[in-house]
């Protein structure tokens, strides 16, 4: 997983949806692990910029698990205090919206007032069809979000982890991707892309299925001629998988939190990662889930 490059900064980046699981806990170690190899500092990040859905105790949850399964960080909050009152996405609104400004400035996006029942009506696979993008609504419309103008000509190239750059576009699932929600605050991909310029990091370790959100914000930090963006080295990771899906809180997978509660050990809970991901070993850390990990990888 490691190629001897350097970096200074990658981050750890939950969102306080639910209670962290276990896909989770493999993403957040090996981020560790890349972070140890290539010299860089982690920083925690928590993404909570989906305000409808925080719950303090899901930001508590963050902490005891990286405290309970000794997966360090070097910057950011240490318990919820500091996250409440220094780190918090509330913290950096200002950022966000100024950055909104400058894209409607310069007429980059538009006001959509479709539901995500209706686009789904329209396709199972999620992809907007433009249906407000000539409508000219007004951008202060009660309940209307605002996405971005794409197309699919723009090259995007985006740097890994072996050295070279995929050269690739935008997919159609992110064509007119969202920049500000209905409720007023800005998307995702937005503060993604200004937390991570904001934080200084050079190395993103995130899941295969978020593929389309790095192109996504490859083209957004295009758009805003952010080229510190592009300089970002991309490493993803495969999933743990319930079934044929991936495992999410959204489908209930289960949480640390509860195997805890079972009095499972550190260990434990690295164990039963390693065996969904096909690994027949009992690693006690994440240093050794890790290591069995680009082991695999590295056989296949």
């Amino acid at each position: 997983m490691n190629n001897g490059l350097l970096f200074n900064k990658t981050r750890i980046a939950p969102t306080p949806s639910g209670f962290v699981h276990l896909g989770n806990v493999l993403s957040f170690a090996i981020t560790a692990a890349l972070a140890g190899k290539t010299k860089a500092r982690i920083v925690l990040r928590i993404d909570d910029n989906e305000r409808d859905k925080i719950n303090k105790s899901h930001v508590q949850d963050i902490f005891d698990t990286l405290n309970f399964l000794e997966i360090p960080w070097d910057e950011g909050p240490q318990n919820l205090w500091e996250y409440e009152n220094e780190y918090s996405q509330l913290h950096r609104m200002d950022i966000y919206t100024k950055t909104l400004a400058q894209l409607k400035e310069h007429g980059n996006i538009f006001a959509c007032t479709c539901s995500r029942s209706q686009v789904m009506g329209r396709n199972k696979e999620r992809v907007y069809p433009g249906t407000c993008r000539h409508s000219n609504i007004p951008y202060d419309t009660a309940n209307a979000c605002w996405r971005l103008l794409t197309n699919n000509t723009k090259e995007l190239s985006v740097k890994t982890m072996d050295g070279k750059e995929i050269i690739t576009r935008l997919p159609a699932v992110m064509q007119d991707f969202i920049v500000k929600k209905k409720d007023g605050y800005p998307a995702y991909q937005l503060t993604s892309v200004l937390d991570d310029i904001y934080f200084g990091i050079d190395l993103v370790v995130r899941g295969e299925d978020l593929w389309p959100s790095t192109l996504a914000q490859h083209y957004l930090a295009s758009v805003l001629q952010q080229d510190a963006f592009s300089g970002i080295t991309f490493y993803h990771h495969p999933l743990l998988m319930a079934g044929d899906d991936k495992l999410s809180k959204t489908a209930g997978a289960t949480s640390v939190q509860y195997y805890r509660s079972q009095h499972k050990k550190p260990a434990d809970i690295y164990s039963m990662i390693a065996r969904m991901l096909g690994i027949e070993a009992t690693p006690a850390n994440w240093q050794e889930l890790t290591t069995l990990l680009d082991i695999k990888m590295n056989m296949q």
